[in-house]
């Protein structure tokens, strides 16, 4: 796997990176199907154990990837989807059957513009989590429930969790076993005024 050119910016501590993801409330994700690429935003719901890290480097047919690439294995994340059932999404998610489609994930936390003394010293501050993965139908009433409940928890913390009549059967439930993840963030700082005003160019000057 690549390594990330700004190193300086990479998160590897497993708590920041959890973090990352409790604060993400949309999850996108980059899928190819015979139409070509695309990429769908979602909402998600999602576990991080960090007890089942060392099962799943040892069992995973994706462990080089998830487990010999990294300074530290971090725990293993699965994200919570729902959808319904039919469309060009539903489609390319089950296109692999049973051994689950391949997709690349991605989710951001937008922390605000980093000002400069001119345009081309502004940026913008971001936590960031990018990774891999596959993305498996989820066909059982039970679980579908557990599914759709960890993307209640995430999303609406302590909100009454019940679900209509047929639901269940209707709805379309996905599971991602992610398999490889990278964190990223550029921190928020802000300068005096004075400091800015400093650090300006002169006429004349780039």
């Amino acid at each position: 796997m690549r390594q990330m050119r700004n190193e300086k910016r990479k998160v590897t501590d497993e708590g920041e990176l959890k973090a990352i993801v409790e604060a993400c409330q949309t999850v996108r994700l980059g899928v190819i199907d015979e139409e070509g690429m695309f990429i769908v935003p979602m909402s998600f719901g999602y576990e991080w154990d960090a007890d089942d890290t060392e099962a799943f480097c040892s069992t995973s047919a994706n462990a080089p990837a998830a487990c010999s690439d990294a300074e530290e294995p971090v725990a293993h994340l699965t994200l919570w989807l729902h959808s319904a059932g039919e469309g060009r999404k539903a489609d390319a998610f089950r296109a692999n059957g049973a051994g689950g489609a391949p997709v690349a994930i991605e989710m951001d936390c937008e922390d605000g513009v980093i000002e400069g003394p001119y345009a081309c010293k502004y940026s913008y501050a971001f936590r960031s989590i990018m990774g891999s993965g596959r993305i498996f139908a989820i066909e059982n009433g039970e679980d579908k429930v557990y599914g759709l409940t960890k993307i209640m928890e995430h999303l609406a913390p302590g909100a009454p969790i019940a679900f209509g009549p047929g639901v269940i059967e209707r709805v379309s439930v996905w599971r991602v076993e992610v398999d490889h993840l990278t964190g990223k963030r550029r921190e928020l700082k802000v300068s005096a005024p004075n400091e800015l005003k400093a650090a300006a160019p002169k006429d004349g000057e780039k």
